[in-house]
């Protein structure tokens, strides 16, 4: 499954229930691909995190070790 930013534009409340949805169909064992800025629900629902700067993927790496890592995230997402 493909997702372009399915968190745009939506109520918090609403948010959740995608991400609950979207955990819910990982466990069921369907793959999916989400493009996303709001990192909470990328944290909440990915597995890896891939960092897109023009069209190339210039990092990538478990979800964990992504948020374990503060001084990447800032660099490329300028957020901490």
């Amino acid at each position: 499954m493909l997702l372009d930013e399915p968190s745009d534009g939506l109520a918090p409340a609403i948010v959740d229930q995608i991400a609950d949805l979207l955990a819910t169909l990982r466990r069921e064992g369907v793959a999916i691909l989400l493009v996303e800025q709001d990192l909470h629900l990328a944290f909440a629902v990915c597995d890896e995190i891939a960092v897109m700067e023009k069209g190339r993927i210039v990092h990538r790496v478990g979800t964990q070790e992504f948020r374990a890592d503060r001084a990447t995230a800032h660099r490329l997402l300028g957020v901490a």
